[in-house]
């Protein structure tokens, strides 16, 4: 179905080398350049989600992926490496309309890629945001199959780039996957928060992570299938894979890649930056 444009790279944590010395990848030998026999070129899109608009901090107004870290907003450590990663046609940036003039200015001013860059703004909630990026991506350059995405919080700027070309190997291989590191604690379930209900085996829990990336038009047609009933139990976008039975992926994350929700989260990523540390 596909032909490979250029030949795999030394970075791809699925190429071996042949006995001639070349780099040959059961993914990229198929998929990896995603240029049809047709002529059609698919493309792999990023797409960071930064539509919150609220704070659990309490240490600030503003949304928390414009806080300081170092000397940069949380969003442009994050879509630096986004942009950083040249297997990214484009990046785009979902983002609530109240916030639409101020990330702007950001991406501006910290210089960032604009001929690869997008703002689109954001949903009601995550999923609806990525979907505004589905259909933004769907009026510039069509609705292929083929189509990667990789979705990523915006608050999480410690992503790798392995991590990065995990998931768009790993999506394009199996159509959908997600990021997760296996849990070291014991983790519980309580209905209510005051007793246990249940001990889960461990060594089958994982803890989930970003990114979460897929086949785009395979993710579109799973959430349009989806009962209203059903959308409303969503907490992130691999949830409606699963509602449908569709496999997902799990892709190694890293301890690093963290999420910056709680006061201690941004001391956490201060400290890890070498930055300014809170009392």
């Amino acid at each position: 179905m596909f032909r490979i444009r250029n030949g795999c790279a030394d970075h791809c944590s699925l190429c071996r080398k042949s006995t001639t010395g070349k780099f040959i990848c059961p993914v990229h030998d198929l998929d990896k350049i995603l240029i049809r026999k047709d002529g059609k070129t698919a493309m792999i899109f990023g797409v960071v989600v930064a539509g919150g608009v609220g704070s659990r901090m309490n240490i600030s107004d503003m949304p928390k992926q414009f806080l300081p870290l170092g000397e940069k907003p949380i969003v442009i450590h994050t879509l630096e490496k986004f942009l950083l990663n040249q297997r990214f046609d484009i990046v785009y940036v979902g983002v609530h309309p109240d916030w639409m003039t101020y990330m702007q200015d950001l991406t501006r001013r910290f210089n960032l890629d604009g001929e690869r860059l997008r703002l689109v703004p954001g949903g009601a909630d995550r999923n609806l945001t990525i979907l505004n990026v589905i259909e933004s991506i769907e009026k510039e350059f069509g609705a292929k199959d083929e189509h990667i995405i990789v979705t990523h919080d915006a608050v999480r700027p410690f992503i790798t780039m392995r991590i990065i070309d995990d998931n768009i190997d790993a999506a394009i291989k199996y159509g959908a996957c997600d990021t997760a590191v296996a849990a070291t604690d014991t983790i519980v379930e309580s209905e209510k928060g005051d007793f246990i209900k249940s001990i889960p085996d461990r060594r089958k829990m994982y803890q989930g992570q970003t990114p979460q990336s897929f086949k785009m038009e395979l993710l579109k047609n799973l959430y349009t299938s989806l009962s209203e009933e059903e959308k409303s139990l969503l907490t992130d976008a691999c949830k409606i894979c699963v509602f449908r039975s569709q496999p997902v992926y799990i892709v190694e994350g890293d301890v690093s890649n963290i999420k910056i929700t709680t006061v201690s989260d941004y001391k956490i990523a201060q400290a890890m930056l070498g930055g300014i540390k809170l009392d």
